[in-house]
């Protein structure tokens, strides 16, 4: 099954190939995310990532019941373990 998870944009900036990319922020967890398929992404967006690329802006409240529903379910220990040495 695919999964996309939600995220907060903290940081826009320009990646090394050229490429729009933000640090996002999964409920502690930050990513380097790849923007560049969301023009009118801003910094505090909530934005679904799949695979490192952010595929459309969500809004807050759908953002937090997802996360909700993820932590419960165990699927964002794989996020943060895979931030262990």
């Amino acid at each position: 099954m695919c999964l996309a998870v939600p995220g907060k944009v903290e940081e826009i900036y320009e990646g090394n190939d050229l490429l729009k990319m933000a640090k996002v922020n999964f409920g502690g967890v930050k990513k380097d995310v790849c923007v560049a398929w969301i023009p009118d992404v801003k910094v505090g967006d909530y934005v679904l990532v799949h695979v490192g690329f952010a595929l459309n802006k969500i809004d807050e409240k759908e953002a937090m019941e997802t996360l909700r529903i993820l932590r419960e379910m165990g699927e964002l220990d794989e996020l943060s373990q895979s931030e262990k040495p």
